[in-house]
């Protein structure tokens, strides 16, 4: 009876083994290692998509002011406000400065 418990128990760890032996060797496999970056890059490249959404929102906002503050439109900015004319010659000498609220 022990030498069927101890049998058993051998089979039984030599399975498991081999099981986890070969779910790594297909981890590493090309087809295992595309599969896992695939997954990954989704989630990179969605980040990238939103990053570029926000910096091209941001660009149109400031193309916008500066448009403005040339005087080759006429409105309101974006948010509604209407800009000075401090604040069109301020964006006109330095286009780079920070945005006056």
């Amino acid at each position: 009876m022990r030498r069927l418990f101890w049998v058993a128990l051998g089979a039984t760890v030599g399975v498991l083994v081999v099981r986890k032996v070969t779910k790594t060797a297909q981890a590493y496999s090309p087809s295992g290692v595309a599969r896992g970056l695939s997954g990954g890059l989704s989630d990179l490249g969605e980040g990238l998509r939103e990053m570029a959404e926000a910096v091209r929102e941001g660009m149109d906002e400031r193309e916008t002011e500066l448009r403005l503050a040339l005087g080759i439109d006429t409105g309101t900015l974006p948010d509604g406000r209407a800009m000075s004319a401090e604040q069109a010659r301020a964006l006109i000498e330095d286009p780079t400065s920070p945005r006056a609220r």
